[in-house]
């Protein structure tokens, strides 16, 4: 159908895909454990938004430009990497506690920074934008696409898997730290390792090869 070839396998495929940790995992859990569940959810929505602008880009071809120039990734990687490598830094000198209890970190501004910031650290990665152009195309047979349809299913097939297990991701680290998030010490504790976890991915990131 539309050209796409085994798609039980895809949904089996991406689900094993969602549930391996990387930096966007990182991101979705630093925020539950600083800021509580509702935080954690508008990073969720980052990020997804994050994946569907890969998946337009794939779609429309935009990526080929990140796997053939090697300029174009090296550029968005570092732009990436320092963004993450500064959260980090912003984490850990953060003066205020961010993971004490309060309205304000549900402020509709500070929600929304949270939100950009996970649409940053995503788009920012190359490798999302490469891993939607390497795996999409194993599930379509080129002889039947005609245009970018298969793409975008697949891509809202994969946006569908990755919501829902960021959305059970978000929920169970809410409920595990909401105890640890009302002790004063424990929070400056999280806090450090949420920065130190930023920094960590912005690095990997910098010094990763293509």
């Amino acid at each position: 159908m539309f050209g796409i070839e085994n798609y039980t396998g895809f949904v089996i495929a991406a689900v094993i895909l969602n549930l391996t940790p990387g930096a966007d995992t990182f991101y979705v859990l630093t925020r539950c454990v600083a800021q509580g569940k509702k935080a954690g959810l508008v990073s969720v929505a980052g990020i997804m938004t994050g994946c569907v602008v890969h998946v337009l880009f794939a779609a429309l071809g935009l990526s080929v430009i990140l796997s053939t120039s090697a300029l174009a990734f090296t550029l968005v990687k570092c732009a990436g990497a320092v963004y993450l490598i500064y959260l980090g830094i912003k984490t850990l000198t953060a003066k205020s506690q961010a993971f004490e209890s309060g309205e304000d970190q549900y402020s509709a501004k500070n929600l929304l920074y949270i939100y950009r910031q996970g649409i940053i650290t995503n788009v920012l990665n190359p490798k999302v934008a490469l891993f939607f152009l390497s795996f999409l195309p194993q599930f379509i047979d080129p002889s039947q696409v005609t245009g970018p349809l298969p793409f975008l299913l697949l891509g809202a097939t994969f946006l569908v898997t990755g919501t829902t297990w960021f959305l059970i991701l978000a929920g169970m680290a809410a409920v595990m730290t909401r105890t640890l998030r009302e002790n004063r010490r424990t929070g400056v504790i999280l806090q450090k390792l949420s920065g130190m976890i930023f920094i960590g991915f912005g690095l990997k990131l910098a010094f990763s090869s293509k």
